[in-house]
């Protein structure tokens, strides 16, 4: 492990209270044994669920800046990845673009894991005018995608109303040349189950059914913590280890919403009370150890 570069630059959201974007990427990550270096698309006291938002939200200049601070410094060379998440601006996300190609001048091997962050439960929550600019300009250039179903069905550009309709989805980012796709969640689990959905270009193909947990709670930083995950675990694993890269992944995403609604208290679990959005942020740092050593329990299936 100690002759393996790890060192990933992780370019989303930051929050100052609370467990979205690269609050909810780092500490896992640095757990699993990668360096994290941060560039925060917005740095938001919390995340905007909450009844009140203050902050600030870098321009493509400033990105450019920090980016052109890392480069004067020889620094590019000694990232293994590069992640992307929460963007809000259309000129920041083409800025993305030539961050990746420059990055792969410098190390051809570095791997480009791209959390397509656009929205869920049938709602964008970013500007449409991204939409076209992930289509055609971002995806190409992603090894990896970990879109949920909602984010799948905007880029791909159709419904997907069966898990056969999931595979078409699939095939077209891997028409687009993302090498693996991880459909995050989807509603095609068993009664009170999500289903996710693993494929390699030209190589296997998994799905996994998770329990849902905690149906009346809207837990956020979950996809977040996913595409973090999946990085750490799928990292120089052959294509029949990625489906136990599927299950780590979930294991410790579940170990980490079960503790986080035990800490709830149990007036807001049977519905007298709500819980507010703080009591609901992920509880990351008291899940160490299942990060660490996540116990599998759900085992992922390999379609044919």
């Amino acid at each position: 492990m100690s002759d393996v570069k790890r060192r990933v630059l992780s370019i989303q959201s930051h929050v100052v209270h609370g467990y979205v974007g690269n609050k909810s990427a780092t500490f896992p990550l640095q757990v699993l044994g990668f360096e994290v270096d941060g560039i925060n698309s917005v740095q938001f006291s919390n995340h905007t669920g909450y009844k009140v938002v203050k902050g600030q939200i870098l321009n493509e200049t400033e990105l450019d800046e920090l980016f052109r601070g890392l480069e004067c410094n020889n620094l590019l060379k000694c990232y293994s990845h590069l992640l992307t998440g929460y963007i809000g601006d259309v000129s920041f996300l083409r800025k993305i673009a030539e961050i990746v190609k420059k990055l792969r001048s410098e190390d051809s091997k570095i791997i480009y894991v791209c959390d397509p962050v656009l929205g869920d439960n049938g709602k964008m929550y970013v500007p449409a005018e991204l939409l076209p600019i992930y289509q055609t300009v971002i995806i190409p250039l992603a090894d990896i995608v970990t879109p949920n179903q909602y984010e799948a069905e905007l880029l791909a550009g159709m419904k997907i109303a069966s898990e056969s309709d999931v595979w078409k989805a699939v095939g077209w980012f891997h028409e687009k040349g993302v090498d693996i796709v991880a459909i995050s969640s989807s509603d095609f689990g068993q009664r009170g189950e999500l289903r996710t959905f693993l494929s390699k270009k030209n190589g296997p193909r998994f799905a996994l059914n998770i329990p849902k947990q905690g149906s009346s709670i809207s837990f956020t930083g979950t996809g977040d913590l996913f595409a973090s995950l999946f990085l750490a675990h799928s990292y120089r694993k052959q294509s029949d280890q990625l489906g136990y890269a599927l299950e780590r992944t979930v294991a410790t995403l579940q170990a980490v919403i079960k503790r986080t609604i035990a800490e709830i208290p149990e007036v807001m679990l049977n519905g007298k009370e709500a819980p507010n959005y703080s009591q609901c942020e992920l509880k990351l740092i008291q899940s160490k150890a299942d990060i660490e050593n996540p116990q599998v329990v759900l085992k992922a299936e390999q379609i044919k």
